[in-house]
């Protein structure tokens, strides 16, 4: 099984934010276990394919997502962060969505199972606080 260290675990969120923040829904289900079992708000999905799905659907709605993952806590297979993200419709109202996961892996570092709660608040353009990072 995974055992986490601070170190680790700071690495595996920062994975995590690049690759949700590359809106790549293919990339992003490959750090989840082929039958990875998730709740996302009042959504329950489980394994790869429904991930993807759901990815895809999540931001051809959630344009010019922008993700900030925090650390929060960790021990041994499991890590709990928070997080903030950023986003627009179709009809250009922006929002910030924020809220916590607890994520559980599988002895091969893959994410086993994924549990997300999650608000959002309707913000104006100028109230953003979340860009893209400049890239290195």
């Amino acid at each position: 099984m995974p055992h986490f260290d601070h170190v680790t675990a700071q690495i595996k969120v920062q994975m995590a934010e690049d690759a949700w923040n590359s809106r790549d829904p293919a990339r992003v289900a490959l750090a989840y276990t082929p039958d990875s079992v998730w709740r996302n708000r009042s959504e329950f999905l489980k394994g790869r394919n429904e991930i993807e799905a759901f990815l895809t659907r999540k931001w051809a709605k959630e344009q010019d997502y922008c993700l900030r993952k925090e650390l929060w806590a960790f021990t041994d297979n499991r890590i709990s962060v928070r997080f903030d993200y950023e986003w627009h419709d179709d009809q250009g109202q922006w929002y910030r969505s924020y809220g916590n996961e607890q994520w559980e892996f599988a002895p091969n570092c893959l994410m086993q199972r994924r549990e997300a709660s999650i608000n959002d608040l309707a913000i104006t353009e100028t109230e953003r606080r979340i860009y893209p990072r400049p890239s290195t």
